[in-house]
């Protein structure tokens, strides 16, 4: 029997990262706890918070994992406000779609989307503001990856995994399983994310990457296209 003063086990802070994460993109607790490996009382009292007393009789209050949002740091890859605000002005200048995305630095597929998806239905204008807040909204509502919301998806992959097929076998193979039902084809990177990053939601479970023929739990990081090719010239 440990002595008083002796140190308990430590939080699970890694599974509780993983299962916060799960339950923020929309994941039930039950199928949360299964991804995770945890009990589902133990996902309960993650998601809901609660309150301990010690034996000195100090209580002690764990907060729940929902509602406890991180700021988040939106990517580059993203239009950012004051884009859309000169997407505006040189709309009304009348510039077109490639001019637009020269002068931002952007795709024209890129301004192209953003006007299509955010122009004012009513009045035909493009308002920057009313786009951003639009954009902000459907940030705040993260999709359920396939492999998460599909079971029997979700189930021949792991399948297929535990054989040691590879992502780009199991992606061909899933259009032939299912030809006429495009929701569940997937492509190698949908794969590859949800084994190696299971804490985003990929819906598989932790153990699969030591079934990847390369035998690693972690990617290797790729070098850079611009690398390689100064490589070669060199």
């Amino acid at each position: 029997m440990a002595g008083r003063g002796v140190p308990g086990v430590a939080p699970q802070t890694a599974k509780r990262e993983q299962y916060a994460a799960l339950i923020a993109k929309g994941v039930g607790n039950a199928e949360a706890c299964r991804i995770v490996g945890i009990n589902r009382r133990t996902g309960k009292r993650w998601r809901h918070g609660r309150t301990i007393t010690t034996s000195s009789g100090r209580k002690l209050h764990y907060a729940p994992v929902v509602g406890a949002k991180r700021k988040r740091e939106i990517s580059a890859r993203f239009l950012s406000e004051d884009e859309r605000i000169r997407i505006a002005d040189l709309r009304r200048a009348g510039e077109g779609v490639r001019a637009i995305a020269r002068e931002l630095g952007r795709s024209p597929a890129t301004v192209s989307r953003e006007l299509r998806r955010n122009i004012d239905a009513s009045s035909g204008m493009y308002r920057p503001h009313g786009a951003q807040r639009l954009a902000e909204q459907r940030r705040a509502r993260p999709k359920v990856g396939k492999l998460v919301a599909d079971r029997e998806l979700r189930v021949f992959v792991e399948d297929k995994l535990m054989r040691r097929w590879s992502p780009e076998q199991i992606a061909q193979a899933l259009r032939a399983e299912f030809p006429d039902q495009p929701r569940r084809h997937l492509v190698p990177e949908t794969i590859y994310q949800a084994v190696y990053r299971p804490e985003l939601g990929g819906g598989l479970c932790r153990e699969l990457p030591k079934v990847l023929r390369t035998g690693r739990v972690r990617r290797k990081r790729r070098r850079r296209a611009e690398e390689r090719r100064g490589r070669l010239v060199n």
